[in-house]
């Protein structure tokens, strides 16, 4: 079967200072598929508008902020993601520095920085099936988000297919 994913980007915004990273907690809209999820800023491409352009804007909306520096970190496919069974190629996304001050909320949510090692023990291997109260996250995101943060230089490829709202497995590699 041929992939036609929704194309988007996922930015993860480091105060390399603080170590803290500006995260959304997707709480305004009830309706709104990732309602309850705390997770990086981002979303979908637009027609004729490359994947570090989306990035851009998406953060400018989301967060009211420009972004001076953007790693590429990775890509994953998901497929049959969330409630609505979608198929997503995204693009992972790292940036330390930017220029303006974050919003505090958007019409998706409340902004809010949390701290890295707070983030990155949410995501511990040990923690995989448990859900944070604190960082209620998408329960593959926790598979990923460590190699955004860790000092290998290589991109990670990866694949992740969903069930609804749990990943069936996750594979990646390093190029």
């Amino acid at each position: 079967m041929q992939f036609r994913p929704i194309v988007g980007t996922l930015v993860y915004i480091l105060d390399k200072e603080k170590q803290e990273v500006l995260m959304i907690r997707r709480n305004a809209r009830k309706d709104d598929d990732h309602y309850g999820k705390v997770n990086g800023l981002g979303g979908k491409l637009n027609q004729d508008e490359s994947v570090v352009d989306c990035a851009r804007r998406e953060i400018f909306e989301e967060a009211g902020i420009e972004l001076n520096s953007l790693t590429l970190r990775g890509t994953i496919t998901w497929s049959n993601f969330g409630p609505k069974l979608e198929e997503w190629l995204g693009f992972i996304f790292l940036s330390d520095s930017w220029s303006g001050i974050p919003r505090t909320h958007n019409e998706e949510g409340s902004l809010e920085w949390v701290s890295l090692s707070e983030l990155l023990e949410t995501c511990s291997l040990d923690r995989i099936g448990t859900e944070s109260q604190s960082l209620p996250m998408w329960a593959g995101d926790r598979y990923f988000v460590p190699l955004v943060f860790d000092n290998d230089p290589q991109a990670f490829h990866g694949t992740m297919p969903y069930e609804g709202d749990l990943p069936v497995s996750w594979s990646y590699e390093r190029l």
